[in-house]
Formats: C-alpha cells, sequence, structure tokens
C-alpha cells in the first residue's frame, strides 16, 4: 500500500467486565489457551502491557474491577499517537498467529460471551504493534475514553515509552527488589 492511499481504520468501543487483578487481556484466537509460552517468544513488559508469549497480552488497567471502557482501534498502519488527551503511553510488539483476537477482562471463569471479538486483523496471521494509552491510573478511575488500545502491523522492534505522567506507571516501570 502506497502512503498515499487512504487508511484503513476499524475503531470499536465496548465495556469489559473485569472480576479482579486489575487486567484486560487481548488474546488471539488460536493460541489462548496454550499452556507456558515458546522459548522462541520471549516475554516482554513496558509496565503497563505485558507481552506472555505468542498471542497473549495483558494490559494494567486504573482499577482492580468492574466495567471497564475501553477502545480499540485495528489500523493498516500507524493511526498516531494522542499525546494530548492521555497521561501515559507505551508500544510493544505483539505476534498474532491467527490473525484473529479478542479483548477480555480477568474473569473467575471463563464466559465465551464476555469476550469483545477484533477480528480480523488487517494484515492476517504476523507481527503488530500494539499502542496503549491510558489516563486516570493515579485516580483508579475507568471513564469513558480513559483506556484506549491502538494496533496495526508492523515488524517487531523495542518496547517504547512515549509518556508518562502518573506516579502509578512510574511505579510500574520500577524494578522490583
Amino acid at each position: 500500500m502506497r502512503r498515499d492511499e487512504p487508511s484503513v481504520v476499524r475503531t470499536k468501543r465496548m465495556d469489559v467486565e473485569v472480576e479482579d487483578c486489575g487486567q484486560v487481556y487481548l488474546l488471539d484466537q488460536g493460541n489462548h489457551e496454550a499452556a507456558g509460552r515458546p522459548e522462541d517468544s520471549p516475554a516482554q513488559s513496558i509496565g503497563l502491557i505485558n507481552v506472555e508469549g505468542r498471542g497473549i497480552a495483558s494490559l494494567n488497567i486504573a482499577t482492580q474491577w468492574g466495567t471497564i471502557p475501553f477502545t480499540v482501534t485495528v489500523a493498516d498502519r500507524d493511526p498516531g499517537a494522542d499525546f494530548d488527551g492521555y497521561e501515559d503511553i507505551v508500544e510493544i510488539s505483539f505476534e498474532s498467529p491467527s490473525g484473529e483476537v479478542f479483548l477480555v477482562g480477568w474473569l473467575m471463569d471463563w464466559n465465551d460471551e464476555m469476550a469483545h471479538n477484533l477480528s480480523p486483523l488487517l494484515s492476517g496471521p504476523g507481527a503488530y504493534r500494539l499502542r496503549y494509552h491510558v489516563r486516570g491510573m493515579d485516580e483508579e478511575r475507568c471513564s469513558v475514553d480513559d483506556h484506549y488500545l491502538q494496533i496495526w502491523p508492523a515488524p517487531q522492534h523495542d518496547s517504547a515509552v512515549l509518556k508518562i505522567t502518573s506516579e502509578t506507571f512510574q511505579c510500574y516501570l520500577k524494578p522490583r527488589a
């Protein structure tokens, strides 16, 4: 695709139910039940996002539990970060073995009806970039538009902190003694 061609962007707003643990998961349709992680798929972390292997990423949210308003954009190229609208922004690489993913909150018992389908990813199976925007971490709030995830195809590269404002996020980045 040439850069002067229009971009394809799909944005979905949803309410994600989280029962405990303050996390939402991005899971690949074909790999989310795999135990452990392949040795050639090392875990990565950038404070607010932990990639736990191929097709598995956890995103920290501002509260421990509840109904979390969440917005996800799936695009065919980098949609651009919203530096003015969010306090904390990070990026990390993610691999989708199937090209089909869903978002679900941490639940004590699995419930297919609680999973939000984001599929298909626009380039099918392969390497993607996740950019996670958050605000309200210090206030432990989950208002509309406080959690925003962008997904687009991109080669694997280093994780990046694009913006840090909250004290909570700074604590996530500090190594534990």
